[in-house]
This record gives structure tokens, sequence and C-alpha cells, in this order.
């Protein structure tokens, strides 16, 4: 990584307080117009957040926003923030944005054929109910014994159940303890 000091537009420590959380501990900007890229009296929660929070091993090093990025660099509770304006980022950028559009494009396509396979999940589930109504017709089974017929869920099972019987396709015969048992409507 090539590292040009102009880049560097400001710097902050950020402390922190087990009461209030996180401080502006102290900030030295090097040049005039950093206060119209970010206002460090603002962010300070943010940045010691964004960098101190989550997993240990899974934070950050740097963040890359539009017009400025931050490295950070822990020592115990406090942090130090470089902040520094991108040169020469806008390309790289570019690039990547177009890598991104090909990768939405290639989800999209798969989401798609997924699509195709919520259908063919809607048949299978009119296949069971086909089945279900078969294995009733002149016999009662208890919602446990068709559960395992099919390799269902408990709730996938009495979802079905629910269907048939709301559609008066079948119904309910007795119940032992907390099995219901179902035969086919004629």
């Amino acid at each position: 990584m090539k590292f040009n000091e102009n880049e560097l537009f400001g710097a902050a420590l950020i402390g922190f307080d087990m009461i209030d959380g996180p401080f502006l501990k102290w900030k030295k900007e090097f040049e005039n117009q950093s206060k119209d890229l970010v206002n460090l009296d603002d962010f300070s929660m943010n940045f010691y957040l964004a960098f101190r929070g989550g997993n240990v091993g899974k934070k950050p090093r740097a963040i890359l926003y539009d017009k400025f990025y931050i490295v950070a660099f822990p020592k115990d509770l406090e942090l130090c923030c470089l902040f520094m304006k991108p040169q020469g980022i806008e390309n790289n950028i570019t690039q990547l944005n177009k890598i991104a559009n090909r990768i939405i494009t290639e989800m999209e396509d798969i989401d798609d054929e997924n699509a195709g396979s919520d259908e063919s999940d809607e048949d299978t589930i009119e296949e069971i109910e086909r089945l279900i109504l078969n294995l009733l017709s002149g016999t009662e089974m208890s919602t446990p014994e068709l559960r395992r017929y099919f390799k269902l869920s408990n709730s996938q099972i009495w979802k079905l159940m629910s269907n048939l019987e709301n559609a008066q396709r079948i119904k309910r015969t007795e119940k032992k303890g907390r099995s219901v048992f179902w035969t086919a409507s004629n």
C-alpha cells in the first residue's frame, strides 16, 4: 500500500467512559476543508462502535466512505482514528461496482430459477395432500403417523391437515392423548 502524507487531513483520539460511553478526547485537523467532510464531534460514537464493537477478530481496520476513509488503531479502551482523503480510488470503486453488478445479476438469475422451484414446492404440497386423502380413504390415521410417512415437521403436517380440514376434504375422528386421528370426508 502506498501512503501519501497529503492524504491525512485529521486525527482524533476517542476515549471510553464506563458510564457515558465513547467520547472525543482530542482532535487535530490538518486542513480547513476537513470540516466539510466529517464533523468529528458528532461521529465519535459511531466510529468507536464501528471499530470496537462486534466480535473479537472481526473488527475493521479501515472504513471507506464516499469522500474520506478512516484507519483506526485501538489501545486499551481508546481508539486513535486517522482521517484520510483517498487519492485515485475512484477507478478502483468503478471496477468494483462492475463486479458487484455482475454478481447481483447472477444472484437474480439464481433467484429466478429458485422461484420456479417454488412452483414445484406447490406441486409437491398438492401431491402430498392427494396422497394423504388416498391414505385416509376408508381408514383413520393419527397426525404423527402421517408426519412420519412424508418426513414432515410437526408444523408442516399441521398446516397441510388444517388446509385439508378447512376444505372439508378430511375430518377429525377422535383424539387419543395428544394425537388427533383423521379420516377422509366422503
